[in-house]
């Protein structure tokens, strides 16, 4: 039984799927299943946005994503199962950009587990986000549930690091999500 899912999927091929994330981490044995999807927003620091774009190197993130599950099954146990997928490519507003999902034997272990492996994959994965602008204009975006305001600072100010400093450095210089 395979415990860990980890994709990467070009929005050029299809949506991601959150049927899917439930069915993989679905276990007769599991009394709790989370999930999160994030989707692309209609607006960001006060702008209109009209869609992201997505940009990875895919090997070196799905390495991350895989590194990732294997860190936390040494603490949740046998018995968690965890799917990630991250779309790549351009994104409308309101198109999923990732999917989470988490099966344990209790629900706390699940909720625990789903809202570790978002943060984790935000904070350490090499993507990328581009935002495009209703006026036209788009820039390449930092993001961090933890930053607030401190999104600028090398390290955010709290200690750990973003996509760039884990896994290098975004195309064309740009800053890290």
């Amino acid at each position: 039984m395979e415990r860990f899912h980890c994709a990467v999927t070009d929005i050029a091929e299809g949506p991601l799927d959150p049927a899917a994330a439930i069915a993989f981490v679905s276990d007769p044995g599991f009394g709790g299943m989370t999930m999160f999807a994030g989707r692309v927003r209609d607006l960001n620091h006060g702008r209109v946005v009209t869609g992201v774009s997505y940009d990875m190197f895919e090997p070196l993130a799905l390495n991350g994503f895989r590194g990732i599950c294997e860190d936390m099954d040494t603490r949740f146990g046998p018995k968690v199962k965890l799917y990630v997928a991250h779309a790549k490519g351009r994104l409308g507003v309101g198109d999923l950009a990732v999917v989470i999902a988490a099966g344990t034997p209790h629900r706390d272990e699940a909720f625990r587990a789903c809202r570790e492996l978002i943060e984790r994959v935000k904070h350490t994965s090499p993507i990328w986000k581009q935002e495009h602008y209703e006026d036209g204009d788009s820039v390449w975006s930092e993001g961090c549930s933890l930053c607030g305001a401190d999104e600028g600072a090398a390290d955010g100010g709290h200690g750990h690091a973003h996509g760039a400093d884990a896994g290098g450095a975004p195309p064309g210089g740009a800053p890290a999500r």
